[in-house]
């Protein structure tokens, strides 16, 4: 298997050598841009596999910089960034990052957010079937089980559980969810998703008060996690 490829769009000297030693290491190759208009150029030239974003670079805005990439890149993009305010979060998690760090980070949790997204973006539409762990999730039988017996899902329970695999890894913003599901109408309709994420942690969660599968990211939203299946 090829080494994953990451673009690192960064102007910070010391945070860019950082993320090369942490990522030569662990089998990456890493290329990198200084700034925004190097960094859309390069993005396009080698087409890497994951591109991680600040957003304050020199020349423009990285949320505008995440939105020009959105246009055309699908691959996984995750923000590194020392805005930790919840609007900045939200706002970059909706235009379409998959993830969001604060700096300065924790090398760990970088891979693994890193890895997560990743593994995500190789759910293709035409491979929608999932195993991980004791769950089983093929979404062109629209069948679920949890260690080998059917779970029994409303259509809004299948629909939510759907929206969280095909964006495995990827964190989905409470505005995101709602607007998805069920409408642009309910996007302030909180309880509406507190009530179906804890019926699917119940049928789908081994313990759905320590759920291994949808995860809850504080005050933004909800992350589908995977598990390894050696």
């Amino acid at each position: 298997m090829n080494s994953p490829k990451i673009l690192v769009i960064d102007d910070e000297a010391q945070i860019r050598k950082l993320l090369e030693i942490t990522l030569q290491a662990n089998d990456f190759i890493v290329k990198e841009a200084v700034n925004a208009k190097d960094g859309l150029m390069m993005a396009k030239n080698i087409m890497p596999d994951l591109i991680l974003l600040d957003l304050g670079l020199p020349d423009e805005s990285g949320h505008i910089v995440l939105k020009k990439l959105r246009d055309w890149f699908t691959k996984p993009i995750i923000i590194l960034s020392v805005q930790s305010g919840e609007e900045d979060i939200i706002k970059a998690l909706d235009n379409g990052a998959n993830d969001y760090l604060v700096k300065p980070f924790r090398s760990g949790e970088l891979l693994a957010r890193l890895r997560s997204s990743l593994r995500g973006s190789l759910l293709s539409i035409s491979g929608q079937h999932k195993i991980t762990g004791d769950l089983e999730i093929d979404l062109n039988l629209r069948v679920v089980k949890k260690k080998n017996e059917v779970v029994k899902l409303t259509a809004t329970e299948y629909d939510l559980l759907t929206l969280f695999v095909k964006n495995e890894g990827r964190v989905l913003t409470h505005q995101y969810l709602l607007r998805e599901v069920w409408g642009p109408g309910y996007i302030n309709q909180s309880q509406y998703l507190r009530v179906f994420i804890a019926q699917l942690r119940k049928k789908i969660e081994t313990e759905p008060n320590q759920p291994e599968y949808i995860l809850t990211e504080s005050r933004v939203g909800y992350r589908f996690a995977a598990k390894d299946n050696l």
